[in-house]
């Protein structure tokens, strides 16, 4: 009888333990941050040889975000997208981030920003008109610049940026990054990088997609050098490719 009783109640207990346990809320579905908002601010106009001042606000819902791990600026010519420059922002207050820059001709030049914040990564783009030159309409890039690349088609609303190692060292793991988005959304595709040695070696790398759009790789360059690193997007609809050099030390 003792054991019978001993039965029961452990029989009792495992049901009220069980019952505690279904009464336990399991989340299924994981909170999804909400996504960061980038307003880039560029003058229509501006004068050579002038400074322009160009501002981003970066928030996350009614956040100000003032800790982005990088705000950088990228501009170019139209036409003239290789010979692009790269300028680090100012961090202002609430959100704000911003740069002054001076255009040496005339010409209508294009600004892009590179947001990348609490784990997503935003690149917007507009253009300007500097003195004399002919207004084209925002985000139409020239017949020139579209087909800059070799093997491309100037995919229209394709943003690629190729995030530069800032201390590559030879026989040590470098992590190459780039973000690939269209139309402002995160592409999905194929990237691999083509590096190429002073001496015409070529190494071939897969990446990662560790975030949607983010594709990274690490890859041990063999000696010091200046490497020509060529980013390869291929997707059903796309096949562009984009170069950059990186410095070995």
């Amino acid at each position: 009888m003792k054991r019978f009783g001993m039965f029961v109640m452990s029989t009792a207990m495992i049901g009220i333990l069980a019952g505690c346990g279904q009464d336990k809320e399991v989340p299924t579905e994981a909170v999804l941050p909400e996504p960061i908002e980038v307003e880039l601010t560029v003058p229509e106009q501006g004068n050579v040889n002038e400074s322009v001042f160009i501002t981003t606000h970066v928030t996350q819902g009614e956040e100000n975000v003032d800790d982005a791990s990088e705000v950088e600026y990228e501009i170019w010519e139209e036409g003239k997208k290789e010979d692009s420059i790269h300028v680090e922002s100012t961090h202002e207050k609430e959100g704000i981030y911003s740069v002054e820059n001076i255009f040496e001709t005339d010409g209508i030049y294009h600004v892009q920003v590179h947001v990348t914040a609490r784990g997503m990564h935003v690149m917007p783009k507009k253009q300007i008109q500097i003195g004399d030159a002919s207004p084209q309409s925002d985000g139409q890039e020239s017949e020139q610049e579209d087909q800059h690349h070799e093997h491309g088609n100037g995919v229209e609303g394709l943003s690629i940026h190729f995030m530069q190692p800032k201390s590559a060292k030879a026989a040590t793991d470098t992590e190459l990054m780039t973000h690939v988005q269209i139309d402002g959304e995160a592409l999905k595709a194929q990237v691999r990088y083509e590096i190429i040695s002073a001496d015409k070696e070529t190494t071939w790398v897969d990446t990662d997609e560790a975030k949607p759009g983010e594709y990274t790789a690490n890859y041990q360059f063999p000696k010091a050098a200046s490497y020509q690193v060529i980013i390869h997007i291929e997707n059903e609809e796309i096949h562009e490719h984009e170069e950059h050099t990186v410095e070995v030390k």
